[in-house]
């Protein structure tokens, strides 16, 4: 799962080679782990409509585990690359020396973080408790905590959006790189698993009734 996600890196790295160096690393990061957080949560939908995938269901709590810690990586990069470990900058506040005062330039960029930061607490939860023993010791409300995840893919679809379609955008104070290639591929994958969700639900509700007496 390391080499997977070292090669989702690479590649994304690779896609934006007129990005200036830290935006372009924590990007492709950032990109990697909704990857890695998009096979996570296919696998098991995957299995139940097609039984001869099945055994990729060994491999979600690595996959989830390895999401996990790219996104921290991810959020480590932009605290340290751009808000420089400032509340201030990371909710989108910057100073501007004409006002002599901290000024919120971007009202969509701390909401966004935010979202994007609260998504990472709950992949750390599940991440530290992806294991046997975690699910011994809490029982019943394990899988409560696990079906999460799907809260961290949608605050992950918000956060990512945000910085896709919105962010990026002619400014006055600021100079923007040019349309990110990833906007059509992340609508794409992000629609592909909400369907193919949907389609296992559809399947098992299907399995359910055909098995319930008459």
């Amino acid at each position: 799962m390391a080499t997977l996600g070292g090669l989702l890196v690479l590649v994304f790295w690779a896609s934006r080679p007129t990005w200036s160096p830290e935006m372009r690393l924590w990007k492709a990061v950032g990109d990697a782990a909704f990857g890695l957080l998009l096979l996570t949560l296919a696998v098991g939908p995957l299995a139940r409509l097609v039984r001869r995938t099945a055994p990729l269901l060994a491999w979600r709590r690595q996959l989830g585990i390895w999401f996990a810690i790219a996104a921290s990586l991810h959020g480590l990069l932009v605290v340290h690359g751009w808000a420089r470990w400032s509340l201030r900058r990371f909710l989108g506040y910057e100073f501007i020396p004409q006002l002599g005062r901290d000024v919120r330039l971007e009202p969509g960029f701390g909401l966004a973080n935010l979202i994007g930061l609260t998504a990472l607490g709950f992949a750390l939860a599940l991440a530290a408790t992806s294991s046997d023993w975690a699910v011994r010791r809490l029982g019943r409300g394990w899988k409560w905590l696990h079906h999460s995840a799907l809260f961290v893919f949608y605050m992950s679809l918000l956060h990512a959006g945000y910085f896709l379609f919105l962010h990026y955008t002619a400014s006055f104070h600021k100079q923007v790189p040019p349309p990110d290639w990833f906007r059509v591929p992340f609508l794409v994958l992000g629609g592909g698993l909400l369907a193919l969700q949907a389609a296992a639900f559809l399947a098992t509700v299907a399995d359910r009734r055909g098995r319930a007496p008459s």
